[in-house]
């Protein structure tokens, strides 16, 4: 049976803990700012495709991690919401690409710094927990390595 170091355990836990609280809190502000958290990734992943690959619908949900048809519906409500656009493929006439609108760049440059600040700001934990998790061993053992209701 393999050997478990439980403090690297602690410092993963808690570095998925501030993850899913940074999800938490960009679900809020996408909402806040009315579009769904979704919208929101749809949009950075458009709107930072790099200069070698285009903006397909099998693209964005290898991005998104999501199924293609995941990504063609939600494409399909992100263009009705006026935030990016279907523009015939110049290459390949029988597929479209995936531009975002001024609508959404507009809801980019009002999300993006409100993240950073988050990730920069907050509390600084995601970030702690981060460095905690790829630092040295000797940094994660600083932190109690006490059983948290784990057996060993």
């Amino acid at each position: 049976m393999a050997s478990l170091d439980w403090a690297r355990l602690a410092d993963l836990a808690e570095f998925r803990y501030q993850l899913r609280r940074f999800v938490s809190f960009s679900e809020g502000a996408s909402e806040a700012a009315g579009i769904s958290a979704q919208q929101y990734q749809l949009l950075q992943v458009v709107a930072t495709v790099p200069p070698e690959r285009e903006s397909s619908i099998s693209y964005i949900a290898e991005r998104m991690v999501v199924r293609h048809n995941t990504a063609v519906e939600l494409v399909d409500r992100a263009e009705k919401a006026g935030l990016v656009e279907r523009v015939a493929d110049k290459n390949d006439h029988r597929r479209s690409l995936v531009e975002i609108t001024s609508h959404g760049n507009d809801l980019l440059a009002e999300l993006v710094p409100i993240h950073l600040a988050e990730v920069r700001t907050g509390d600084g934990e995601l970030l702690r927990s981060l460095q905690r998790l790829i630092g040295t061993k000797a940094a994660s053992s600083k932190r109690g390595t006490e059983k948290r209701g784990i057996e060993r």
